[in-house]
């Protein structure tokens, strides 16, 4: 899903590993990403990732605590250790393997897609919005459009209705429930557009026996089904391919 531009390669190196010395883990998300994570009516953070990063910490036997960070900053604190995972709908890049590990992805691979007031925009030549340092961000930088960058998946979807942007690039998983619940007033554009390796589980890459921890629980819950059950609660039926 999403990728930050890195610039922390240097703390990587000192950051130590919290596992060693304590088994309550602190799992890092940006609680602003529904339905893979968000904050409920009760504050609490919620959806997929919360859902599926208990269940993962029952099987490694592992006390979990949740806590919410920005997304412009989740792979600074990460390394800085003021938390010991991110769960954010973090897809598995190159650029951030080299200064934080993964585990296997526990969500596969997926598309990203233009969303706009109307179907007859030119989303290669027109201004289009996506998240700050994000893959769709990065794409459009490339492509022959004008980006426009937001702090906040909600701000980039605002800039299409205010007319500051001719559409938004993002996760179609994201942008999907938006469009059926506009009433008519947003539309999918084009073909999808592949990106990333997947979603899963950052952490630091002195934490590799707690990377392991995690990689087996994500197996199991491969391997008996369970996985493939929570995709299709929080995104739909068929979206499960383990």
């Amino acid at each position: 899903m999403k990728s930050l531009i890195l610039t922390t390669a240097a703390l990587a190196i000192v950051a130590g590993s919290a596992f060693a010395q304590d088994k309550t883990i602190r799992m890092g998300t940006e609680g602003a990403y529904p339905p893979y994570n968000f904050i409920n009516d009760s504050g609490e953070v919620d959806g997929f990732e919360r859902e599926l990063g208990d269940e993962l910490c029952t099987r490694a036997e592992l006390t979990c605590e949740w806590v919410k960070n920005d997304w412009d900053s989740i792979i600074p604190n990460l390394v800085s250790s003021n938390y010991d995972t991110i769960m954010a709908g973090m897809s598995i890049t190159d650029e951030r393997d080299e200064v934080i590990d993964f585990t296997q992805d526990y969500y596969p691979p997926t598309e990203s897609a233009y969303v706009a007031l109307s179907d007859d925009v030119d989303v290669e030549g027109g201004i289009v919005s996506a998240q700050t340092a994000t893959i769709q961000a990065g794409y459009v930088a490339e492509s022959g459009a004008t980006l426009v960058e937001f702090a906040t998946p909600e701000e980039t979807i605002a800039a299409v209705r205010n007319g500051e942007a001719d559409a938004v690039f993002a996760d179609y998983d994201y942008l999907l429930p938006l469009v059926e619940e506009s009433g008519g007033e947003l539309t999918f554009v084009g073909e999808g557009v592949p990106l990333g390796g997947g979603v899963g589980m950052g952490l630091r890459e002195s934490d590799s026996e707690l990377r392991d921890k995690f990689d087996a629980a994500i197996t199991s819950m491969k391997e008996d089904g369970s996985l493939n059950a929570l995709l299709d609660k929080w995104f739909g039926e068929g979206v499960g391919t383990y």
